[in-house]
């Protein structure tokens, strides 16, 4: 589609811009922070030509008619609200601009308001040329209908999460599916993984939907916290990012940047770097360093390697492998046994090529940081390793390919 968002390279998000954070100086700390767009940005056109000017893309709310699923009260009532005629007339009032990468359309609507937004994502990419359609969709802890169909106060209006996937999937033709899932505001329990599994459980059946329809996977995670005294970590902030890269995901996107919802922003309310700002920008510049190479692939399968004991994905219905053989790589595990994710891969260039995106899963609330061996073998294609600090060349004994991958870290190995 002929749209303005690079959709061949990793793209890095944030949500809500706030009317005090728009000077120059915030803008362009936007673009040195490693984000590429804003979503619910205001239409504000002096915030927008500063956002050309530094290569910023803007997902712009307000243009066309809001719709928010909230608690399920709204469910199956966007029709007869939202017109759509109403998008037609928003579309013929919408002055362009370069910056406006894409039209905010609502925010995790119920699945009774599916075959309705599948009209209003076909009319608005019709209407706006230049822009895709946005649409953000519930993480499966959203609260699932309990009787029938006539039951409306629910969030997902489906009886599984799965089914809520798969209706999106079937009534709304957009050629990617984002959701948003804030694993950190799961629970305070730090010796739990039953959030960490559901995270892991979303990101299958997203991940598995993609697959098997051809669309990207996009979603949102958590740079901020819903406890005013918690801040999140930069392995914190790691896990959440790598482990979506084990799955395929093609853009990540952090809530907020300013002030939207909860605690702890990038910036606070005075427009002020808090400590978030370099945990992110640290962190940005870490999958910038995989990113052009990660994307030259595309993600076919995903693999849990020792996730034993406490690390039991018991919730999220895959298999727990003592070491991953793909034909090209062999033996793929952690030295010590440790939980390691691995997304397999294949080149989008239909060569052939294999590569592993990985993921060092044994610290997800980055408590007790490590650093721990992954060891692989190859069908003899050398290998190149990509990790958050470059290239690196692994060691090699027996046969064998040893390099060090620190919890909630990442890598990217290439069978060249």
């Amino acid at each position: 589609m002929n749209k303005r968002m690079d959709r061949n390279r990793l793209n890095i998000g944030a949500y809500i811009l706030q009317p005090y954070a728009r000077t120059e100086d915030h803008i362009r700390g936007i673009k040195e922070n490693g984000v590429d767009f804003i979503v619910c940005m205001g239409n504000d056109r002096e915030a927008l030509d500063l956002f050309d000017k530094y290569g910023i893309g803007a997902v712009v709310s307000g243009v066309v008619p809001g719709w928010w699923g909230g608690d399920g009260s709204n469910a199956g009532q966007m029709a007869e609200r939202n017109p759509l005629t109403r998008y037609e007339e928003a579309a013929a009032a919408f002055m362009d601009h370069p910056a406006v990468w894409g039209i905010d359309v609502g925010d995790e609507p119920s699945a009774l308001d599916f075959p309705h937004y599948g009209k209003v994502t076909a009319l608005t990419e019709r209407l706006f040329k230049n822009q895709f359609a946005y649409l953000n969709l519930y993480p499966n802890y959203a609260s699932v209908a309990e009787n029938s169909a006539q039951q409306t106060v629910n969030q997902l209006g489906t009886a599984t999460y799965d089914e809520h996937i798969r209706q999106y999937c079937e009534h709304v033709g957009l050629d990617y599916l984002c959701y948003d899932f804030y694993l950190y505001s799961l629970t305070a329990d730090r010796d739990s993984f039953a959030g960490v599994n559901r995270a892991y459980e979303n990101l299958r059946v997203v991940a598995d939907a993609c697959r098997s329809t051809g669309r990207s996977m996009w979603i949102v995670l958590q740079v901020n916290s819903n406890r005013p005294e918690e801040w999140i970590s930069k392995d914190q902030l790691r896990f959440q990012a790598n482990t979506a890269l084990c799955f395929g995901a093609e853009a990540v996107t952090w809530g907020c940047y300013t002030a939207g919802w909860w605690h702890n922003q990038v910036l606070d309310d005075k427009g002020e770097k808090t400590e978030q700002y370099d945990k992110l920008k640290t962190v940005n510049a870490e999958l910038r360093a995989v990113g052009d190479a990660y994307m030259k692939y595309r993600n076919v399968s995903t693999h849990f390697i020792g996730f034993t004991g406490k690390y039991a994905p018991e919730s999220v219905k895959v298999e727990t492998k003592a070491a991953l053989n793909t034909g090209v790589f062999s033996g793929v595990r952690m030295e010590d046994g440790a939980p390691l994710l691995a997304g397999q891969m294949v080149a989008r260039d239909g060569g052939g090529k294999q590569a592993l995106y990985l993921c060092n899963a044994s610290d997800p609330w980055g408590d007790h940081p490590t650093e721990g061996t992954v060891i692989f073998a190859t069908d003899g294609s050398p290998v190149r390793i990509l990790t958050a600090e470059g290239a690196i060349t692994p060691e090699t004994v027996d046969g064998q390919y040893r390099f060090r991958l620190p919890s909630c870290g990442g890598a990217l190995v290439t069978a060249e």
